[in-house]
């Protein structure tokens, strides 16, 4: 038996507007979002709180948001739009061209040093995908946060998910300016870094401070360090570094050039040998769909061209 929908013609697109402007928080940009006049959207939104007879949104000068009606009715249809989105998009995906939106979540880390340089390339050759990506150094679950791949490290990724190489082994540094070293001296050993000025990361907005790692004989440890300046920017930290604040503990891609022309020096590279580095990785449960394909490809093959890590002078 076919089910009957009771809904009219005019809701669902009102319920869109409705689900976008509550994202948001915001006529303005939701209208702008959706191709359309603030005042079309706010007669819109109006019409389908005549329809239902229940207010959704407070409105202010200054903000909107969510009454008790609207927080229950965006909970109910979000999952419903969702699934409208993803099924769209598998139906684009069975064009020649891969197509739809792409979801993926990289460590801050990652960004710069393995996605910047080849972001415009990859947007350039495949103009039907629209990358959405979801800059964020905690380990999000893709399945539940609608996302569909990540990038990370190989020992960060689940056993479940199906995990595809990227760049090979990565190496990380310690590194300083010039300057900063000639005045506070080079660190020998991980432990004279008490001694030093170091930049340090957090992860999240109100996550752990990340505890520098090191290698002897094989075993890897932790050290707490002090300094002057935490930041969940690793961009932050990396400028304070080239300025001469302080000593920062990075990937090795993400300095090469600094390291290429002298504006930092790496110290500590006995202490810091190649390790297992990042995976494209998406459920195992998942199709792997065309923009997803392309995607990876892309990455591997550009990534696969560069240098695996720098090797220490002898």
């Amino acid at each position: 038996m076919k089910p009957t929908f009771t809904i009219e013609a005019g809701q669902l697109p009102a319920l869109l507007a409705f689900a976008r402007i509550a994202e948001l928080g915001s006529f303005t940009q939701a209208a702008r979002e959706l191709g359309v006049s603030p005042s079309a959207l706010s007669q819109t939104l109006r019409g389908l709180e005549a329809d239902i007879g229940v207010r959704l949104l407070h409105r202010t000068t200054r903000r909107v948001g969510l009454t008790e009606a609207g927080s229950a009715l965006l909970a109910r249809i979000e999952p419903a739009l969702l699934d409208i989105d993803a099924a769209l998009d598998d139906i684009r995906q069975q064009r020649e061209r891969p197509a739809g939106t792409l979801r993926i979540t990289v460590p801050q880390i990652v960004a710069p040093a393995l996605l910047e340089p080849h972001l415009a390339d990859f947007l350039r050759i495949y103009p039907e995908i629209r990358l959405d990506i979801l800059v964020d150094s905690a380990l999000n679950d893709l399945v539940a946060d609608g996302l569909d791949a990540g990038i990370r490290l190989g020992e960060k990724v689940q056993l479940d998910m199906i995990a595809l190489p990227l760049g090979g082994a990565q190496r990380s540094v310690v590194v300083g300016a010039p300057d900063y070293l000639a005045r506070c001296g080079t660190p020998m050993h991980p432990r004279d870094l008490h001694a030093h000025n170091c930049l340090r990361t957090r992860f999240g907005g109100g996550g752990t401070v990340y505890r520098w790692e090191f290698c002897e004989r094989g075993r890897w440890f932790e050290i707490g360090v002090d300094g002057n300046l935490v930041c969940n920017d690793t961009a932050l930290t990396l400028q304070a570094a080239l300025a001469g604040i302080g000593l920062v503990h990075t990937m090795e891609a993400r300095v090469r050039d600094a390291l290429d022309d002298g504006t930092l020096v790496s110290v500590l590279d006995d202490w810091l040998p190649p390790y297992d580095g990042f995976y494209l990785y998406y459920p195992s449960r998942a199709q792997l769909a065309p923009k997803l394909r392309v995607f990876a490809d892309f990455l591997r093959e550009r990534l696969g061209s560069l240098p695996e890590h720098r090797r220490s002078p002898a």
